[in-house]
């Protein structure tokens, strides 16, 4: 076992429409975020031979994220046409192609997936057979990011989202996300039956009313940060990072890697590092998440 993380997952250009262009893809976003914050991840991922491809390289350059050995590809770059409404939330239409080869990821400390990655073919049957052959201590995470548009048929994508939750202790999803996998039923419910598929620290982030999780049985919610809100471009995914960073540098991966109980003061610490992240994010425009010593002044602050 080794400190690598591994995140598999869409990279793509968002152009803002009528603003700038910025490399984009939630899980690009996550690998980012979690290199920003310090640690050491590889991004398997597909990439074109184009001007897309070079923006993107040069955004995972200067974070400091390796790319997968079979990312580069002759094809095009996926693109993503962000529009930012009045309030700053952001909608997409994508242009994408996710046809990869299982990474091999046998060895990393924590393998994180997501979004139009973990759940449009032919590339999420990739990534699902990469999980299942992670190996024992690898802590797998998932954020389903659900874009309903290019993902597939619904009941498909259900179907994936439940299989993913009984490999993925760590499920995060947005209230948007919950709303879609079942319309009739409350976030409280969404996250009790994902628990039940398997996934042990499960969380719901709300927007401006902050997050709410189930770990090992127990509820927890917590409220946003105040924060003057640029856009909302990468908000969920600065939240995922952040989480993560949180169970890595406490070393609570470990015990959910392993089945054992988390501390609630661990859950706490987790949550409250994930909510300073997002709130870093979208303070400013695009997905631009925090650095390790933006993100540790801003607990410091917090704590006064």
């Amino acid at each position: 076992m080794t400190d690598q993380i591994a995140v598999i997952g869409e990279a793509l250009v968002d152009v803002v429409e009528g603003g700038e262009t910025h490399a984009g893809g939630s899980p690009m976003n996550v690998a980012v975020g979690l290199a920003r914050l310090g640690h050491p991840t590889t991004l398997h991922t597909r990439i074109g031979a184009d001007a897309s491809g070079d923006l993107i390289r040069a955004h995972l350059d200067e974070a400091g994220v390796r790319l997968g050995p079979d990312a580069l590809v002759t094809g095009p770059t996926s693109t993503a046409i962000a529009r930012v409404d009045a309030e700053g939330s952001a909608s997409y239409e994508f242009d994408i192609d996710w046809d990869i080869p299982a990474p091999d990821v046998a060895g990393a400390r924590l393998v994180h997936t997501g979004s139009i990655g973990a759940l449009r073919e032919p590339g999420a049957s990739a990534v699902r057979t990469a999980l299942g052959a992670a190996g024992p201590g690898t802590l797998l995470t998932l954020d389903p990011n659900i874009r309903p548009d290019v993902i597939g048929p619904r009941d498909e994508v259900l179907r994936r989202v439940a299989e993913l939750a009984t490999l993925c202790p760590v499920v995060k999803l947005s209230d948007e996300d919950a709303a879609w996998l079942a319309p009739d039923a409350t976030l409280e419910e969404v996250l009790a039956d994902l628990a039940a598929q398997g996934a042990r620290f499960v969380v719901v982030t709300r927007g401006s009313e902050g997050c709410m999780a189930l770990v090992d049985g127990t509820w927890f919610a917590r409220p946003a940060r105040p924060v003057v809100v640029a856009d909302t471009i990468g908000a969920g995914d600065a939240f995922m990072s952040g989480l993560l960073h949180a169970l890595l540098r406490d070393g609570t991966d470990r015990l959910l890697a392993a089945g054992e109980p988390m501390p609630e003061e661990a859950v706490l610490a987790s949550l409250e590092t994930a909510l300073l992240s997002a709130a870093l994010t979208v303070a400013r425009a695009g997905a631009n998440p925090p650095t390790s010593a933006e993100l540790v002044e801003a607990l410091r602050a917090s704590r006064e």
